[in-house]
């Protein structure tokens, strides 16, 4: 559970900012939006993969 410590006079647009930047951080939505849909170890194993290839081929050609 998220708790946000909200001041007297604080206005609640701060409160709101506040409370979005913890949600993002623990990382709640993205786990939400992965769990909407299953995908197969395979798949995300591959993602996985992938990914990796163009981290390693944008690194190589910034040297």
């Amino acid at each position: 559970m998220i708790i946000v410590p909200v001041k007297e006079s604080e206005p609640i647009d701060k409160v709101l900012k506040k409370f979005k930047k913890k949600v993002e951080k623990t990382g709640m939505m993205r786990e939400l939006r992965d769990r909407q849909k299953f995908t197969k170890p395979s798949v995300s194993r591959r993602d996985q993969i992938k990914k990796a290839i163009y981290k390693q081929a944008l690194m190589q050609s910034d040297i």
